[in-house]
């Protein structure tokens, strides 16, 4: 009997539920790693339950060690930072133009942000595109 159990254990994939938990405390703005997160057994209503969802995701507020992490604590990594200069870039109807600018948020890939132009001192509404470039203008 104690032969069936432990083939039975080794041969059925493991079905008990488990929650993300911060391994350490985890400031906001930070990059996750595979050793700041764990899992502990038994499931949490509105929690990650895999790992894989935290890892390369950045904290959007400080998260402390043993609770749970939920999708709101995270954000994809920004690939501007607030001050930073950026090309800020305009591209519509054969016309591009491009200047510089400054960052006055943090955003992702993809996110909104505000930016000032440096040329006209003109605070704008601008889309991360990559690391250092924003566009502004209708999106394609």
């Amino acid at each position: 009997m104690r032969w069936f159990f432990l083939i039975l254990a080794l041969t059925c994939p493991a079905t008990a539920d488990e929650t993300v938990i911060a391994a350490g405390t985890i400031r906001g703005a930070t990059l996750i790693g595979p050793a700041d997160v764990a899992t502990v057994e038994g499931a949490t209503p509105g929690a990650l339950s895999d790992m894989a969802e935290a890892v390369g995701m950045e904290a959007r507020i400080n998260l402390y060690p043993g609770r749970p992490i939920r999708p709101g604590d995270l954000r994809p990594p920004a690939i501007v930072e607030r001050n930073e200069i950026v090309s800020l870039r305009y591209n519509h109807g054969g016309l591009l133009i491009i200047t510089d600018g400054r960052a006055l948020d943090r955003a992702a890939q993809g996110e909104s942000l505000r930016v000032i132009n440096l040329a006209s001192r003109q605070t704008v509404t601008a889309v991360a595109a990559a690391p250092g470039l924003v566009t502004v203008g209708p999106r394609q």
